[in-house]
């Protein structure tokens, strides 16, 4: 059988417009890159640079290399940046750990221990989405006060541990997991408790690495609660440390951007190592768009 000349130039107009398609498509993708990346590329680029060249009239594409504002940075007397970033990576580590731990155990109890007030339980998990952080916040510091937690470490971790909307992915994951595993765990002798530990936690770890992520990277970028229970400089997070470049007086944009970049660094890592997991942890949950 031939092919016509209909057919030919129909299947040739096909083949050009899938080209288009795809041009246009790696277009807008390119475009979307250079969007997401600009942000990225003025941080960098201001924090390599001194003040007259970021806020003066002959801006420049790139900056004059002024490698000694990393020192200058670490060598402020006013302001230990070190120590703030080991404040934070203390904060968000352990939050991370516990956040983890609490609401993994809440969210499994949830959706597979039996109880017949279990649903009340959640309901009332839920409800603690709908209260502004405003209306817990005062009552939150005059707790923390009165246990003398003020420039702690328990003042700065603890009240964060539990997260209501954590709790309700961490049931919505385990409602999908299969019971299956869980059953023949039980045959072997396992309670919740060890199918939990042996069968449910070993066979999570994707979501369990998405959970991680969005915990750590909240409790990196805290500003309020850290600016509150750390008054001493000592107790001061990156967050804060990052607004004392900025008083009523003066403004050090190039220490402000340079420690805007080191302070994205641990976030980068983080993301970078565990993104294949983050959206799959997510779609893991059942939750639809």
């Amino acid at each position: 059988m031939t092919t016509t000349a209909p057919q030919v130039g129909k299947e040739s107009r096909k083949k050009r417009g899938a080209a288009l398609g795809n041009t246009g498509l790696y277009i807008a993708v390119s475009v979307a890159a250079l969007l997401f990346l600009l942000p990225f590329y003025l941080i960098l680029r201001n924090s390599l640079s001194t003040d007259p060249e970021i806020t003066g009239e002959n801006w420049k594409l790139l900056p004059s290399f002024q490698w000694g504002n990393i020192s200058e940075l670490f060598d402020d007397p006013t302001v230990d940046f070190a120590r703030s970033m080991w404040n934070s990576t203390v904060i968000a580590v352990s939050m991370t750990v516990g956040t983890l731990l609490i609401c993994s155990l809440a969210g499994y109890g949830l959706a597979r221990i039996p109880y017949k007030h279990a649903n009340k339980v959640f309901y009332a998990v839920l409800a603690t989405l709908m209260v502004p952080t405003a209306v817990t916040f005062v009552p939150s510091f005059v707790l923390v006060s009165s246990l003398g937690w003020i420039d702690t470490y328990r003042g700065l971790i603890i009240p964060g541990l539990f997260s209501g909307f954590t709790c309700f992915l961490f049931r919505q994951y385990f409602l999908g997991f299969p019971k299956e595993l869980e059953e023949a765990a039980r045959v072997d002798g396992l309670g919740y408790w060890g199918a939990y530990w042996r069968i449910v936690v070993p066979n999570s770890l994707n979501f369990f690495a998405a959970m991680a992520t969005i915990t750590f990277i909240s409790g990196w970028n805290a500003f309020l609660w850290p600016l509150v229970i750390g008054q001493d400089p000592s107790s001061w997070t990156v967050q804060v440390a990052l607004s004392s470049f900025m008083t009523n007086q003066t403004v050090n944009f190039h220490l402000i951007f340079m420690a805007t970049a080191i302070s994205i660094l641990p976030l980068l890592f983080v993301f970078l190592f565990l993104q294949r997991w983050l959206v799959q942890g997510i779609a893991q949950t059942g939750i639809k768009g």
